[in-house]
This record gives C-alpha cells, structure tokens and sequence, in this order.
C-alpha cells in the first residue's frame, strides 16, 4: 500500500521494510501491518490531539508525576508550550505502561521501540495465524470462559503488583491470541497507588470481564474478585500468585456517626489554627520582629 506519511520517516531509518496494510482506524490511532526487521508486526500512529475525540479526562491523569518542574507549570498553566507537552505525556503513558507490563509478565503486545508518535509492536495472531479478533467478536464455550477469565483475572493482579490499573478494561480492548487473552490499548492506565479513583476504576475493569465472560458462563456472575484483589492490595498481601476465591465479605456494620462527627470537627479545629497561623504570619511586622529576636540570640 501508499506509505502514510507518519511512517516514511521509520522507513527511512530502516527500522520499517515494508507497509502491508491498514488494520484498524480508531478514535485514538490509526494502527498498520508492517513488516519491521524480517517480521510482521503493528506500528500505531496516534493522531494529533486535535484530530482525537477521546478526552484525557483528568481522572486518567491523576497521580501522574512529571520530573521536569518547568513541564509540569506549563501543564498546569495549560499554555501553548504546555498542552504539547501534555499531549507528548498522555502518549508516552502507553508506551512505557506496556514495557513495565512486560516487564512484569503481564500478557500485552510486545513494544518494540515509540518514534515521533509512531509505536512499534507485536502483532497479535490467532492459532491459524490470522490477525487476532477482539472478544467481544468470538462465542466462547463455557469451558473456555472460565479458562480465559482466569488468565484476565491473573494479568490483572499482576498489573496491579506492577502499580497499575487499565481503566477501561473490556471485550473491546482484549485480543484472543493462539496463547489466550491479550491486553491492549493503555493509554489511560491510572497509578493504582497515586490515583484516587484507581480502586473504582479497578473494580470497574473486573466486573466488565465478569459481565463478558458470564455471558457463557453463568456462574462467574455470582462472583466477587474485584472488591477481593482490591482488599488484598490494599492490606499489602497481593502478590502475583495469590490465592483468590471470587468471594469477599462485604462490611454491613453501622457507622457511629458520633465518633465520625468528632474526628471531622477535630479536623476543622486542625485546619482553623493552622490558617490562624499563617495568616498571622502574615501581618505587617511580624517577621521583621521575628528577624529582630532571632538576631539579639544569636549576639547573647
């Protein structure tokens, strides 16, 4: 086929042969069958973010920390130089989400190098060597709901062992490979430990599987691993072999709004004094005479 433009420059360099075809067009990236040092594999091109109608809701961007103080002000100011550095973070979050995921064995396309907004990877086949369908184009007997369904649910505490969340885990971004599920599309992958809402995300991610997969297996409805890997994690007892039984104790006790109430005022007291301070601080005088005594100690 006609090289896209975006990718002439990686042919240039070598690290393309050649284009064989468009696989698939969507709201984030355009993505390529390419042939890449003698084997098939994918190059996904990301659009421009004005070309993009997914938004990098800022519950995505939580918890993400950028080194580079002078990148992180203009971010936060949102000025010219600033939104490109922002769109340069939210790609770079698929890219190096995939190596770490990689890295700590969780079944994702193997990443093979992101070139001005191009990423090389593997190509995702089927037993007959066929590009991989998504789940959500498969019927799935009983059996193989189960079996996949575990292997989902063993990626996914391993990712969060790793620190992550997908956040929008679901048929739609898993491919069935000839070895089983694989995890696709990461750019919003949320900081399990940084983000406020990475328990719900979590616990979204997990119950759109069980939906998915209790489609051919009834029984996995009735299960419960979200809320039960979360408790793990969050007491400090996940690790990637974990034992799970799809079970999990829901508190049904009775909050003591009294004591609440008191730890919410001792709270608002804490708060009162410390901005009493400050802006006492503040005041005109204050910490010329606070200067002043420093200086008369140091001269005893």
């Amino acid at each position: 086929m006609k090289v896209p433009k975006r990718l002439q420059p990686l042919i240039d360099d070598g690290l393309i042969d050649v284009v064989e075809s468009q696989l698939m067009s969507g709201k984030e990236a355009q993505v390529f069958v390419v042939i890449s040092h003698g084997e098939r594999r994918c190059a996904k091109v990301f659009k421009e973010a004005k070309q993009r109608s997914f938004k990098q809701a800022v519950q995505y961007q939580e918890g993400r920390r950028e080194r580079n103080s002078r990148r992180s002000r203009a971010m936060a100011k949102k000025t010219r130089y600033g939104q490109k550095e922002q769109e340069q973070a939210w790609l770079n979050a698929e890219v190096d989400a995939l190596y770490r995921l990689a890295a700590a064995d969780v079944r994702v396309p193997q990443p093979y190098g992101f070139i001005d907004g191009v990423l090389l990877m593997e190509m995702i086949s089927d037993a007959e060597g066929l590009t991989a369908p998504r789940l959500d184009d498969v019927i799935l007997s009983p059996e193989q709901a189960r079996e996949y369904y575990a292997k989902i649910l063993r990626d996914v505490v391993k990712m969060l062992c790793a620190g992550l969340v997908h956040g929008d885990l679901s048929e739609f971004n898993v491919l069935l490979a000839a070895d089983g599920p694989v995890i696709i599309d990461l750019p919003q992958a949320v900081d399990a430990a940084g983000n406020n809402s990475a328990e719900w995300m979590f616990e979204r991610d997990v119950d759109n599987m069980r939906r998915y997969f209790g489609r051919f297996a009834p029984e996995l409805l009735g299960t419960d691993y979200g809320k039960e890997i979360w408790a793990l994690y969050e007491a400090g007892e996940l690790h990637p072999e974990s034992r799970l039984t799809g079970c999990f104790e829901h508190d049904t006790g009775t909050v003591d709004v009294n004591e609440l109430m008191s730890v919410i005022d001792d709270v608002r007291e804490e708060e009162a004094y410390r901005q009493g301070r400050r802006n006492r601080s503040d005041e005109p005088g204050v910490e010329e005479a606070a200067e002043e005594w420093r200086e008369s100690q140091r001269e005893r």
